[in-house]
């Protein structure tokens, strides 16, 4: 199951569970695991892009190691809200995802990577330290909203 719709992933995790984060970009995906009551979303590990079937195998080691349940996915959006080409490739990595067999929630990520950035520098992160985490705690930014629209679903 891929959805837009908070509601539907909370329907199809009544007991709740942990769920892991994505940031896709071009070079790396950045993850973020959130605990089982859907309370709060932190950075995990980053994986450097490859081929599609490594980025899956460390991803599937990842899901495993965790035990997670579902999947947040960050849906890149025009700030108008229209969809472009990258949106597209997100959802075409979903659809690659599907037979995993986990629920997968396609967010709204604008804004996300700026959050991230505008914590790391008030954290004093140096611009180094900030690029090797950025996408990871981007993708937390992505959960933790998710998480919190689950709680209200």
């Amino acid at each position: 199951m891929i959805t837009l719709a908070a509601a539907e992933l909370r329907a199809a995790l009544p007991d709740g569970g942990r769920l892991l984060g994505l940031d896709l970009g071009t070079k790396t995906i950045g993850t973020a695991l959130c605990d089982a009551g859907w309370s709060f979303a932190s950075p995990a590990t980053l994986v450097r892009r490859t081929k599609f079937t490594a980025d899956k195998a460390a991803l599937v080691q990842l899901i495993g190691a965790q035990q997670v349940v579902g999947l947040v996915l960050g849906l890149p959006l025009n700030l108008d809200g229209s969809e472009s080409p990258r949106s597209q490739s997100a959802r075409a990595f979903a659809r690659n995802l599907a037979d995993l067999n986990l629920p997968i929630l396609l967010w709204d990520e604008r804004w996300s990577t700026v959050a991230a950035e505008r914590a790391l520098i008030e954290q004093d992160f140096s611009r180094a330290k900030r690029a090797d985490k950025i996408d990871s705690h981007a993708a937390a930014h992505i959960l933790q909203a998710a998480i919190d629209a689950l709680v209200r679903a």
